[in-house]
Parts: C-alpha cells; structure tokens; sequence
C-alpha cells in the first residue's frame, strides 16, 4: 500500500515509518519538524523535504494514497494546557482538515492515533471502548471530540479507524521523556532516584511503541469491513498497572536507585484501566510481544548505550513541553503553535523543571 504517515518525525513515528517500509509498504511522511535533532541514536533517513503543518494540508499532498495515518499532534497533557486553544487547533482542527483533505482526494483508509487518556477518570474498573468517555485534560477532550467528527465523515469511500493507544513507552530514536516509563528510567539513572510526581495509586495503561506499530500494521492491512468506523483500545491487560509498580520495576532494574516522592505528591485525576479484548478478538494473531519489565531495561540499555546524563535529562531535547517553550521563546513559534522562522536548532533548555504524563 502507499501510505501517508502526518506527524512521521516523532516519537512514534521514528519506530513506525520502518516497521510499515519492513512490511513492505511504501510510506511517505509529512511532519512540522519542531523535534528535528531532539534525537538518541540515529533516526531513519527519510530525505529532505520542507515542514509542513497538517492544518494547511492540500489535497494534491494527499493523492494517490491507499491510507493516511494520523500521528500528529500536541502530544501529551502538560503540552495540552500550555494553551488550550492551540490544542485544539493541531489535535481537533488539523486532525478534521486531514481527513477532509485526504476524503476530498479519494484516500480509501484513514488511521487516527486515538488515545486512552480519553477515558481520563474512569477508576480501577477496566473500560472496554464502549465506555462512557471522562477526559480530564484539553488532550483528552481534543481526542474524544476528533473520533464523534471522524465517524461522520465515514462512508463508502472513507474509512476512518481509531486506535486508542495506552501510554508508551519504550526506546525510540526521537526519544520522550515526559511519558512515565521513559521519564522514571531516566531519572533513577541520572540521579539515583525514582522520583513519583503523584502518591503512586493511579492506574496507568501501558504499551510499547513497537507494540503501537504492530497494531497500526494490522489495522492497515485488515479487511475494510473488521475496522471500518472503529475504535481498539491498543495495549495488553497485563500493563493496566499503577504507578508505583512501575516505580518499583525501575527500582529493581537499576542498581542503587531509591524510590522518593516529589513535593506536594498526590493522587493524580487520571485514573483508568482498559480493557483490550476487543483487539485480542479482532486480531488473534496480533501477540503484542513487550511487556513493562522488558521496556525498562531496553531504556537501560539504550540510555547507557548513548551517555544519558542529567544534563540531557533536564534539557528541552527529550522534553515536548519544554522544547515548545523554548521555541515560542525564540520568537520560532506564534501562540498557535505556527511555524514562523525556517531555523529549528535544538539547544538544552535551562528549565529544570520536569513534565511526566
């Protein structure tokens, strides 16, 4: 298939553009490239091309495609309160003009990176994706609203799919460290301590980002009547986990590290489990294969492999809101989150403090 990747040079992205190319797909990509440099390792070369917002998306960018995959978005809820109304402009307003966009020039497929965050503060009970919707965040609310939009554009000609991905984690190229696995790794290495922004007690969703991959893979190459105007809860039951088991994982997997509590730690209001089923049963030969132990000391391994230090670990370069900050700052970015200069050189920020969703 020709498949369109919006938002192909991010964190999830960085791992899915190879994994669709392994499967044979050909992939092209469109990205606002705020991230550029943001790097650990070398990221897959995918040639020059100018950057490009999704909101002003045209349908000649969009022709000749099988599918578009929707990736791209302001990616977390601390970066979502930044300014509310940015939010959104990119998550609902640029999701929406993409996938008109991409309907108007005949694109059959249209896969939207969903969120479980839109279940937000729905308890210890695991929800299954018929459940009400509680989001609690601008993000959450941006998602909820983007699926009800998406679902009436769908139709003969246009099929939308909604994965609603669990919190990620994992090793990635254009690394994140404000999501929860990545960010207690990488502060029990660099400084020793585990350190839990709220008192431990939420549930929290997990998945790897390969295991993301594999589920937009399959939901790509599905039958168009199994996926057709649907949302998967993308994860594994065993990762409904709270935050301090997590804390306790990274404790065990990095020697001499101490469990400790930011100032002010409480309970924090997003609070859910999910239920998977619906995407055991759909694709029963789908075996997402990561579990959380096994993602902490890949990080390990690949924090180690490329020097992480707390320099790194309290710079803008692994941290989206911080990164944003630093552009808007730089006169680089207008208050919507536009692009207004061609530079984006990414420089350490000297914010110290640290944002984890």
């Amino acid at each position: 298939m020709r498949v369109l990747v919006a938002g192909d040079r991010g964190y999830i992205g960085a791992i899915l553009v190879p994994f669709l190319r392994a499967a044979g797909h050909e992939v092209d990509g469109l990205d606002l490239g705020l991230y550029e440099g943001c790097d650990l390792g070398p990221v897959e070369d995918i040639g020059a091309r100018p950057p490009h917002d999704i909101r002003d998306t045209r349908a000649e960018q969009v022709t000749g495609y099988d599918a578009v995959i929707c990736l791209a978005a302001l990616s977390n809820d601390p970066l979502g309160h930044l300014n509310r109304a940015a939010t959104y402009s990119v998550n609902l307003d640029g999701t929406l003009h993409l996938a008109r966009t991409a309907k108007q020039a005949g694109v059959g497929r249209f896969l939207f990176a969903s969120s479980c965050s839109l279940y937000g503060a729905a308890g210890s009970a695991a929800v299954a994706e018929d459940a009400d919707l509680f989001p609690v965040t601008p993000y959450g609310e941006a998602k909820v609203m983007a699926e009800r939009e998406l679902s009436l554009l769908a139709g003969d000609a246009f099929s939308p799919t909604y994965l609603r991905n669990a919190t990620a984690y994992g090793a990635s190229p254009r690394l994140r460290l404000d999501i929860v696995v990545n960010n207690l790794t990488a502060v029990a290495m660099t400084t020793g301590q585990v350190r839990l922004q709220s008192d431990g007690s939420p549930w929290r969703p997990l998945v790897h980002v390969e295991d993301i991959s594999r589920a937009f893979l399959a939901a790509l190459e599905a039958p168009r009547e199994l996926v057709h105007d649907q949302a998967f809860n993308v994860g594994r039951g065993e990762d409904n986990v709270q935050i301090r088991d997590v804390a306790e994982l990274v404790r065990g997997a990095v020697p001499g590290s101490k469990l400790s509590f930011a100032d002010g730690a409480g309970p924090d209001l997003r609070n859910y489990r999910v239920d998977f089923s619906k995407l055991n049963e759909t694709f029963p030969g789908l075996n997402l294969g990561w579990c959380v132990r096994d993602g902490i000391d890949e990080l390990v391994g690949a924090y180690t492999e490329h020097g992480m230090t707390y320099d790194d670990f309290t710079s803008s370069r692994f941290v989206r809101l911080r990164r944003i900050r630093e552009l808007l700052s730089a006169g680089l970015l207008d208050d919507m989150l536009r692009r207004q200069a061609p530079g984006f050189v990414p420089a350490p920020g000297a914010d110290t403090a640290h944002e984890a969703s």
